[in-house]
């Protein structure tokens, strides 16, 4: 029972964080929207709407060691403040259809740590179930990204480095929230120690290197830019109570098919002219659904 309701968590988290992607590709079709403005509401959203719900519900006591804050604020460095910064940085650099398939690699490396750091196993059924839903993402990314993609090919060899960090920051974050949820934590309490912390360490980092202006929030579109957040605290609170039934080397697997449903959402709700589906796109589909059958009936 709890595996169904973990898996389904796993796929509303996943369906979350697709909404988002669609949102922000809405925010940035409009004239004065931008990703960086869009991140730093997301992250005050996912702070409100969390925070202040988590500081009501459990007090006065929220199961808190310091263990359980430490690998909470842990992950909400690596996941969501030095993998996002790590990434934006390589698309400006390489592309995004270049940092794309290297990003989606984040299954693999979160299934050799969760082996490695936290005892989980792995089967061979199971490993195969990864491999298929890393490679369908890797083409779904590259396609959508491709278009209108003009980075230089001769610069990619050392820019590689910049999504490999996301992806490797992306593949520990689990393990560190797996951590904190072992010392007794609610995962709502957890994901505001991880909102918070995210959200604090971006806004030193915008306020050190004027990334992000008052004004490019202002005058963006806010209405996109506050679903992004609404999508992302879905997400977010689907991967936290996930993990606190799941296995590691389940629930990101099944998280990382978010780019299947962008690609679904995509041709529902967005016009024609920002995204395309194609033949490719579809078998690639394909094989995203089956790998995530096989991790899902695995567990």
């Amino acid at each position: 029972m709890n595996a169904s309701i973990g898996i389904a968590l796993a796929v509303a988290g996943a369906t979350g964080w697709a909404l988002q992607y669609i949102f922000i590709r809405l925010a940035t079709d409009h004239e004065s929207g931008t990703v960086a403005a869009a991140m730093v509401v997301g992250l005050a959203v996912n702070v409100l709407v969390v925070l202040p719900a988590v500081l009501a519900w459990f007090y006065p006591d929220y199961g808190l060691t310091w263990l359980a804050v430490g690998a909470f604020v842990a992950a909400g460095l690596a996941g969501s403040f030095v993998a996002r910064l790590a990434q934006f940085a390589s698309t400006t650099t390489i592309g995004a259809s270049r940092t794309a398939p290297v990003v989606s690699t984040t299954a693999l490396f979160s299934a050799v740590f969760a082996v490695a750091l936290l005892g989980e196993t792995l089967t061979l059924l199971h490993a195969a179930g990864i491999v298929l839903v890393v490679a369908g993402v890797a083409v779904i990314s590259y396609d959508t990204a491709r278009d209108g993609d003009e980075a230089n090919l001769r610069e990619a060899g050392a820019a590689l480095v910049l999504p490999l960090v996301s992806a490797l920051a992306l593949g520990i974050e689990p393990v560190f929230v797996k951590t904190g949820l072992a010392e007794g934590a609610s995962p709502f309490v957890g994901l505001a120690v991880m909102s918070t912390s995210a959200a604090f360490g971006y806004a030193v980092y915008a306020r050190a290197t004027n990334a992000v202006t008052i004004a490019d929030i202002r005058d963006g579109p806010m209405t996109w830019y506050v679903a992004c957040g609404l999508g992302s605290t879905i997400a977010l609170a689907g991967y936290f109570s996930a993990l606190a039934l799941l296995p590691v080397v389940v629930v990101v697997p099944i998280f990382q098919t978010a780019p299947l449903l962008v690609l679904v959402l995509s041709a529902v709700l967005l016009p024609r002219r920002l995204e395309r589906v194609t033949p490719r796109l579809v078998a690639a589909a394909v094989v995203v659904v089956v790998g995530t059958t096989i991790v899902s009936l695995s567990s």
